[in-house]
């Protein structure tokens, strides 16, 4: 299953040296949590417009897994929201009157 998102996520993206997939058993629903991680421009190309890419992706991937009895879960890692490529908001002293 890595093996099938990893093609599909270099296929899409401009960088595709950067796609990095974490796999992650959860053990509450026994399914296997895929995280996908993209360079930062290349974010949009995987989710596509309304998020008609990735949904596209985890359908696949989600029956992919079926077919071997299996469950999985596909989400983008994106680290611009976690604040790690985003520098932190500058704070200006209020004017002295």
């Amino acid at each position: 299953m890595k093996q099938l998102v990893e093609l599909l996520a270099r296929a899409l993206v401009d960088q595709p040296e950067a796609v990095e997939i974490k796999v992650t058993p959860t053990p509450q629903d026994g399914s296997v949590l895929y995280e996908l991680k993209v360079a930062p421009g290349d974010i949009g190309k995987v989710i596509g417009r309304d998020g008609r890419t990735v949904n596209a992706l985890r359908t696949v991937l989600q029956h992919a897994a079926q077919k071997k009895g299996e469950k999985a879960r596909l989400e983008i890692v994106d680290d611009r929201r976690n604040g790690s490529n985003v520098s932190p908001p500058q704070v200006s002293a209020p004017a002295q009157p």
